[in-house]
C-alpha cells in the first residue's frame, strides 16, 4: 500500500530537515505504532526508510527528521535539495521492525545525533499509556542536536536527560534502571556498539535490548567466493560471482526481485531459503530469524554453502 501524500518541511539546525506528510484532502493517515518507519519514493528514483518522529495518537500527518548526510548515496541529499515545500511524494504504509516491548517494566531510550526521531514517537506513546521510562539524548553539542524545544516543552520532559558534549556513562546509567528494564537505541552504528555493550555489562539480557540501525554493519569481502543459486519455481540455476551481488545475478537471468533500501535494512527483498546456508549480512533479521536459515536479504547476504536453492 503507497500513499500520495504532500508535503511541508522546516529546517532545524545541525542541518535536519522535518517534514510533515500529510493528506491532500485531510483524510486520516494509516494508524502507526513507536518505531516504525515509512518509505520515500524521492526525487531521482531513490526509496528510502525514515522513521516516524510524531505522536501515535495523531493520524493527520507523519512527521520525520533527516539529517543531511555528506556520505549520502541519494537519499538524504535528495529530500534536502530535491523535495520542496508543496510538494507530492509517494509513501509507504508504516512497517514497524522496532516495537516497544508491552511487557517491559521500565524502558531505557537513547537516541545518538539522528537517532533521537524513533525515541520521540516512543516517549509520546509510553507517556499516553502511563507506562514508565527515561529518554537519553546524546549529541556533540547543543547546535548539533535536533528537537530540543520539543523535549523541554513535552509532558513528558522531566524523563528527559540531555547528554551535550558531556558524555554519558552508560553502564552507571542501566546499572541505575529498574531490574527488567528494556533498552531502545538508535544512531550511528558504533554509537550503538558502545551502548549495547555497555548494556551487557550492566547484566541486560539480549532479550531486552532493541536497536535501529540505519544501515546493515560493513563486513569484510575480501574472502568473498562464488556460488550457485537455484530458483526453484522458475527452474533456473546462475552462479553467483565473488564480486557480484546475489540481487544482481538474479537480475542476468531475468527472475527481479523487489528492493527498496540496498542496505540490508528494511527487509522488502526477503526470501525464502529452501536448500543451504544463508551468510547474513543484513540488519533486519533477529537473531532467531537467522538461526533458522530460511530466509535470506538477497541485496546484500551471500552462502556459506556453494549451492542455495529459494522459493523463487
Amino acid at each position: 500500500m503507497t500513499l500520495n501524500l504532500i508535503v511541508s518541511r522546516r529546517q532545524l539546525q545541525g542541518q535536519i530537515a522535518v517534514l510533515e506528510l500529510a493528506d491532500p484532502a485531510g483524510s486520516p493517515l494509516p494508524a502507526f505504532s513507536a518505531g516504525a518507519h515509512v518509505d520515500l519514493h524521492l526525487p531521482g528514483g531513490v526509496i528510502r526508510q525514515y522513521s516516524l518522529c510524531g505522536d501515535p495518537r495523531s493520524r493527520a500527518s507523519y512527521r520525520l527528521g533527516v539529517l543531511r548526510d555528506p556520505a549520502s548515496r541519494g537519499g538524504s541529499l535528495a529530500v534536502h535539495e530535491a523535495l520542496h515545500e508543496g510538494a507530492r511524494l509517494t509513501v509507504s504504509a508504516p512497517r514497524n521492525h522496532f516495537p516497544l516491548v508491552d511487557e517491559a517494566s521500565y524502558s531505557v531510550l537513547v537516541g545518538g545525533g539522528i537517532g533521537i526521531t524513533p525515541m520521540l514517537a516512543m516517549a509520546w506513546q509510553l507517556h499516553a499509556a502511563g507506562r514508565p521510562f527515561e529518554l537519553r539524548y546524546c549529541a556533540r553539542s547543543r547546535e548539533h542536536a535536533a528537537f530540543l524545544d520539543e523535549l523541554a516543552g513535552a509532558p513528558w520532559a522531566s524523563h528527559v536527560h540531555l547528554h551535550l558534549a558531556q558524555r554519558m556513562d552508560p553502564i552507571a546509567t542501566l546499572k541505575a534502571a529498574p531490574v527488567g528494564s528494556h533498552l531502545y537505541v538508535c544512531g550511528p552504528a558504533g554509537f550503538m556498539d558502545w551502548m549495547l555493550d555497555a548494556a551487557r555489562s550492566a547484566g541486560l539480557g539480549d532479550k531486552q535490548l532493541h536497536k535501529e540501525h540505519f544501515a546493515a554493519p560493513t563486513c569484510d569481502t575480501s574472502a568473498d567466493t562464488a556460488f550457485e543459486v537455484i530458483a526453484q519455481r522458475s527452474g533456473k540455476t546462475v552462479t553467483v560471482a565473488a564480486n557480484q551481488t546475489l540481487l544482481a545475478a538474479l537480475k542476468t537471468i531475468g527472475i527481479k526481485v523487489p528492493v527498496s533500501c540496498e542496505e540490508g535494512v528494511c527487509g522488502t527483498c526477503c526470501c525464502t531459503v529452501l536448500d543451504g546456508t544463508p551468510e547474513h549480512r543484513d540488519a533486519y533479521l533477529t537473531d532467531e530469524e537467522r538461526e533458522a536459515n530460511d530466509q535470506i536479504m538477497v541485496c546484500c547476504s551471500r552462502a556459506r554453502s556453494p549451492r542455495l536453492v529459494l522459493d523463487l
